[in-house]
């Protein structure tokens, strides 16, 4: 898993390194998960990255019943993962990125539930690796990393490490 938070990392540098007008005049978390996703891509060879992506072949991306996460759709069910590394032909689920502004107010823990679920490996479409990010205008400001479902508190600490070593 470090290998692919590695490859994370490097797109995280080139975000910060080539999009600082991005962030000065303060533009939405759209338009820098779009940047951010154009960084992955170009790290993870053969592939697929998306933003928004809530299906696995024809399938929709759904929580579970009962599940306490408002999200996009009609149904309140489909997740929207805001970036995925992915195979879409033959379906394989890598990874699973949520980003947050850190000046976003609204809760964590709609994200944090997201990731919970889009990681819990008893679920059909479950991501090997869920991380979420919380960018700030010079630097990452937290992450974490969802591993079965959970944060991975190992995994976290070596990522926050990482980041604070390698950009910023």
């Amino acid at each position: 898993m470090r290998g692919e938070l590695d490859k994370l990392i490097g797109a995280i540098r080139e975000l910060y390194a080539r999009e600082e007008y991005l962030f000065d005049k303060d533009l939405g978390e759209r338009t820098l998960t779009h940047r951010l996703a154009v960084y992955i891509e170009r790290q993870f060879d053969g592939w697929e990255v998306d933003c928004d992506y809530n299906r696995l072949g024809e399938r929709l991306l759904k929580l579970p019943h009962g599940s306490i996460i408002s999200t996009d759709d009609g149904l309140g069910k489909s997740i929207f993962p805001d970036i995925v590394v992915h195979r879409r032909v033959v379906p394989e689920n890598l990874l699973a990125i949520e980003v947050r502004k850190e000046i976003n107010h609204q809760p964590v823990e709609h994200d944090q539930h997201k990731l919970r679920g889009m990681t819990d490996p008893h679920l059909w479409f479950a991501y090997r690796l869920g991380v979420l990010l919380v960018l700030g205008k010079k630097q990452v400001k937290a992450s974490d990393v969802y591993l079965g479902g959970v944060i991975d508190p190992v995994l976290s600490n070596w990522f926050a490490g990482r980041l604070k070593d390698t950009c910023g």
